[in-house]
């Protein structure tokens, strides 16, 4: 008895492995109730990986709805000969949750480097937790004051982690034209920034 229990514990339900091939071949034809059935089966799993490896369920929940939206996109890279489409599923996972903690290191790099523009630098050791959050807001009021194809390319630049290059791809914009963008918005961004700090020191 002890010796049959594993192959028959081990091995998925002839049911299960049927109906995700049924999945898999309902992806493939870019069959919208097949996608849905999909996302019910492993949205919570998918959610529940990118919050341990982000620490953060808003943010997983952006990084589940990236994942779902790859997949179907990207729905004719599913080889199923190469593994089962939860593993598949789990890859996406695990590739957009590292794109998402390197986009959160880029805009903390922003705004340190924002905050030694100014000079605030010497203090920001002994900086409190407000004060970092003020310094986001600033952050964003700042950006939003921007051209609108400046703000464009360093939103994406910094928020999207895209290089000059995919900016340039992704939006029809010559390379140079994007880099001249990148630059002035950044030389922009830190004069907004520094009115800013004058005006908290200044009251």
């Amino acid at each position: 008895m002890i010796t049959n229990t594993p192959s028959t514990t081990l091995a998925p339900p002839v049911e299960e492995t049927r109906y995700e091939e049924e999945l898999a071949r309902g992806l493939a034809a870019a069959d919208e109730e097949t996608f849905a059935a999909i996302y019910r089966r492993w949205g919570l799993l998918v959610h529940t990986m990118a919050t341990r490896l982000l620490g953060d369920a808003h943010e997983a929940q952006d990084v589940t709805q990236q994942v779902f939206l790859g997949a179907w996109h990207g729905r004719a890279g599913f080889r199923p000969e190469r593994g089962p489409l939860g593993a598949w599923l789990v890859g996406i996972t695990r590739r957009k949750s590292v794109d998402a903690l390197a986009a959160r290191t880029r805009r903390l790099t922003l705004i340190d480097a924002a905050a030694h523009h100014t000079g605030a630098g010497a203090t920001e050791q002994g900086a409190t937790a407000p004060e970092r959050v003020l310094d986001r807001v600033l952050l964003i009021d700042a950006l939003s004051r921007l051209p609108q194809q400046q703000r464009e390319v360093l939103c994406m630049a910094f928020y999207g982690d895209l290089t000059q290059a995919q900016i340039a791809e992704r939006t029809g914009m010559p390379l140079g034209t994007v880099k001249s963008h990148a630059r002035r918005g950044l030389h922009r961004l830190r004069l907004v920034i520094e009115e800013s700090a004058a005006g908290r020191t200044g009251t």
